[in-house]
């Protein structure tokens, strides 16, 4: 893939960076440079080798969401000052 000038206007733009022409023809040189290095990757032969997402395994570390204290009102509005059908009441701040 070649890098024009159009991609690199473009790439500014989205970047927000307002590029001297010297900095555009370096960062067109840096761009194709790097695309020239990862294109190496196209050389490998990858025939037989599955696919993956991550280097390493990866499994999930959470524990199942279980509910282990249920629905225990009554002993959270104990400390309540006030309270009104099951739930804390509190003053009314708007009008």
């Amino acid at each position: 893939m070649q890098i024009t000038d159009e991609t690199i206007e473009y790439v500014g733009i989205l970047a927000k960076l307002e590029l001297s022409d010297e900095e555009k023809e370096q960062a067109k040189k840096d761009m194709s440079d790097m695309l020239q290095y990862v294109s190496k990757l196209n050389e490998l032969d990858t025939e037989g080798v599955e696919a993956m997402s991550h280097t390493f395994s990866v499994h999930n570390v959470f524990r199942e969401d279980v509910v282990t204290n249920g629905d225990d009102r009554d002993n959270m509005l104990i400390n309540a000052p006030e309270q009104k059908d099951g739930a804390y009441k509190v003053p009314k701040i708007l009008s």
